[in-house]
């Protein structure tokens, strides 16, 4: 169940955090706490007790491994319990519906299918309580022996449901003891903001574009509009992710924590490893910490490193979603990871930064044809494979149009939302204003909290006139 999170946002998170600024500092977790769970009960009030069974199972191992630190088979049976409870709750309600229907379409069965909605950020969550228990175990951190406090971990308001993903390594310091000053809470405020106009004014809007272009026959679309609508899609899913991150790592600032960032301006990468460690960080830092590495990483020669690479890529896929593009998706970046750590890398250091520039780019943008070209429950993997092959011939003039009336109409409509999408996307205003706050006079740099209360109107306007509000990651 999708649910219109920012309209609850706005009417739950000022009585939250009043709440939590009034509290003596030994309650603040439990505010975070019993706020966690409203927020996620609001939009799941069934499959909030997945999660409260995922943390209380976790807690316990976490317990346990603590307890018998000098025995070794109790220690790995309370991390296996964890691991296999945590990816059973993953398997069963993300997977098993895809599962059972690929194999009846297979093996010509007729296995009932139970169609389990998906619990919304069990992805982010299973993860995050994971790495508690996987870190105990290596004694890479400390146990969390208040189970309130534990909870509060994996319940942190709002990152529960999109991330960023948030270790507990991360936040152990501060999850018992934080400091929260006014500089905090002023930088949290103007990042939430930023956050939110990202989201709100130009992910909704450029996305509205995709939305009717993935709605048309591929097969009739002209070459610009084939382009027009996955770059639609490629921003739409930038601002979209990175603009919930950016809300979520303000809204950890006001309450005292610092979150870890999850972008950084991917679209400016030259190579497609580059991109992979600028956009979703904290996805990435987690699949490298507790698979890549683990795996052998890049210590056991190049056969194993590429064996480990694809591996992880193929799981990436799949912790996306429960389809086969996901998997192609996967398998596609793998693969061009793998060819940059074989060749391909050397020579883009070397060429022109333009051209490295725009193949990644370029590369990037189809990788997104094969992550949401394809039709939502679309199970046949042949089907799945025609539909975006067919788009991909379309970018190309295979259909044998290149312009038509309905691109022109899009170019007319979308195209001062593209210009500032491709502004927003880099670092130029980031640079542009650190040089104004370190070198501008003082009356120059009171413009920065005009322009965030624009920002906020805007959004609260567009919010209150229109139904277009999609949370692309609520779908993992």
């Amino acid at each position: 169940m999708v649910f219109s999170s920012l309209t609850f946002l706005f009417a739950f998170l000022p009585i939250t955090l009043i709440l939590y600024y009034l509290v003596p500092k030994k309650a603040k977790n439990v505010v975070i706490l019993v706020s966690g769970l409203l927020f996620y009960a609001w939009g799941e009030p069934i499959y909030v007790l997945v999660m409260i069974l995922s943390t209380f199972i976790d807690y316990t191992a976490g317990r346990i491994i603590d307890k018998y630190d000098d025995r070794p088979k109790i220690r790995t049976v309370c991390l296996l319990v964890s691991l296999i409870m945590n990816i059973g709750l993953l398997g069963t309600f993300k997977y098993l519906g895809f599962i059972i229907e690929s194999l009846n379409a297979w093996f010509g069965l007729a296995i009932p299918n139970p169609n389990l909605p998906l619990p919304i950020g069990i992805s982010f969550f299973t993860f995050q309580s994971m790495s508690y228990t996987i870190d105990l175990y290596r004694r890479n951190i400390k146990v969390q022996k208040n189970a309130a406090s534990f909870m509060a971990f994996v319940t942190l308001f709002p990152q529960i449901v999109a991330g960023p993903i948030v270790r507990y390594e991360d936040i152990q310091n501060e999850i018992d003891e934080r400091t929260i000053t006014e500089k905090m809470v002023g930088d949290g405020i103007s990042r939430f903001i930023v956050g939110l106009g990202k989201k709100v004014l130009i992910a909704n809007n450029i996305g509205l574009l995709w939305t009717e272009v993935k709605a048309l026959d591929y097969g009739s679309l002209s070459a610009v509009t084939a382009w027009l609508g996955i770059l639609a899609f490629t921003f739409q899913i930038y601002f979209d992710f990175s603009g919930y991150s950016d809300m979520a790592i303000g809204l950890g600032k006001m309450m005292g924590f610092t979150f870890p960032e999850n972008f950084n301006y991917p679209y400016m990468s030259h190579s497609v490893s580059e991109f992979w460690r600028r956009w979703h960080i904290t996805l990435g830092d987690w699949f490298k910490s507790y698979i890549y590495f683990p795996l052998g990483g890049s210590r056991r020669g190049l056969p194993r490193t590429i064996i480990n690479l694809l591996i992880v890529w193929t799981i990436t896929g799949i912790w996306h979603g429960a389809s086969w593009n996901f998997m192609m998706w996967g398998a596609y970046f793998g693969i061009l990871i793998v060819i940059e750590r074989l060749f391909l890398g050397k020579v883009l250091e070397k060429i022109p930064a333009f051209f490295s520039w725009l193949y990644t780019f370029v590369m990037v943008i189809f990788g997104w044809v094969r992550f949401d070209a394809v039709a939502p429950g679309t199970v046949d993997f042949g089907d799945m494979f025609s539909q975006v092959w067919t788009f991909i011939a379309a970018m190309f003039g295979g259909n044998g149009v290149f312009l038509d009336n309905t691109a022109m109409n899009y170019v007319v409509n979308y195209g001062i939302i593209f210009a500032i999408c491709i502004f927003g996307s880099s670092d130029v205003l980031k640079t542009v204003t650190e040089y104004i706050r370190k070198k501008a006079p003082d009356w120059v740099q009171y413009g920065f909290p005009v322009v965030d209360t624009v920002i906020m109107l805007a959004s609260v306007a567009y919010l209150s006139t229109s139904n277009y509000n999609p949370f692309l990651y609520f779908n993992f």
